[in-house]
């Protein structure tokens, strides 16, 4: 499979530094943390054709499972992760209504997704048909499920402990009025992500006092001039989000953007795309006092 780097690696001092001591790693040994991350797949399983005017040749579920296998060789920890809109915008979807691509997910072993507004497009009970087949978590801080056939079938969080460190890691949706109707979504229930990603990455790292925190986004990258919820918006308004993987507007970022939060600390913001292109990768280093990371998107 041939392979290439089209986000050059940038120093771990230049992108991310500081964030404290550690909180659950006891021996005074770097620790290394691998995120891997996709966004807005839609439900794209196959290679585009050689002939295809935008994306010739790219992209691929089978190119993307082996890159991912062969980084999880390189450091067994290494988390998974995907920030929404897996299904619809291909024949896939359409004949499967998703259930390809959930089992197709699980076979790649994602750990958490979250949900994207065309995750909604067969509707609340189409998504909900699709979960048995899902063997990763479905993390959604700002959608209210309760009054639904989805409810108690998402979290707000999950924490993963790998080789001793805590990852709390959170899920933000977009507004759905305009987006998707409410034939479609029924009684679900939008809050306002900002305040509910304040409230979430609060308890993750305070209460319960995880290294690092991730926010896995679809929201979208920015709107200008615009009061609408992003992740730009988000990154400058958080406390202790260290990491947010984004969605929705399909941005391709020549690498993660580096903002400071209302804490005056580093926060990264990532985006790969769409279409499974692209694989994000961000490696986190951990020693007793600082934690570093460096940012890198791989074309599939």
């Amino acid at each position: 499979m041939k392979r290439r780097t089209f986000i050059k690696n940038t120093t771990s001092t230049a992108l991310f530094t500081g964030l404290g001591t550690l909180t659950s790693c006891t021996k005074a040994t770097k620790k290394h943390i691998t995120i891997l991350h996709t966004n807005d797949v839609h439900s794209h399983i196959d290679v585009f054709p050689k002939d295809h005017s935008r994306y010739p040749n790219l992209g691929g579920l089978a190119r993307r499972a082996s890159l991912v296998e062969a980084i999880r060789k390189e450091n067994k920890n290494t988390l998974l992760f995907d920030a929404g809109d897996f299904f619809q915008g291909t024949p896939y979807f359409n004949f499967y209504g998703g259930e390809l691509e959930i089992k197709l997910m699980s076979m790649l072993k994602y750990d958490a997704v979250t949900i994207g507004n065309h995750d909604f497009d067969n509707g609340i009970d189409g998504l909900y048909a699709q979960l048995p087949h899902a063997n990763f978590e479905l993390l959604s801080a700002n959608y209210d499920f309760r009054n639904t056939i989805m409810n108690g079938r998402t979290k707000s969080h999950s924490i993963f402990t790998v080789d001793g460190i805590k990852i709390g890691v959170y899920g933000l949706g977009i507004e759905l009025d305009g987006l998707v109707s409410q034939k479609l979504s029924k009684e679900t229930q939008y809050l306002d992500p900002l305040e509910l990603a304040q409230d979430t990455e609060k308890h993750l790292k305070l209460t319960e006092q995880c290294d690092l925190v991730i926010c896995l986004s679809h929201l979208g990258y920015q709107y200008e001039n615009s009061n609408k919820p992003d992740d730009i918006k988000l990154a400058t308004n958080s406390a202790y989000t260290d990491l947010i993987i984004g969605g929705h507007t399909h941005t391709f970022l020549d690498k993660p953007t580096v903002l400071k939060n209302k804490m005056g600390k580093d926060v990264l913001v990532n985006q790969v795309g769409c279409y499974g292109i692209n694989l994000g990768r961000i490696d986190f280093y951990f020693e007793p006092l600082t934690t570093s990371a460096v940012g890198v998107s791989i074309r599939v």
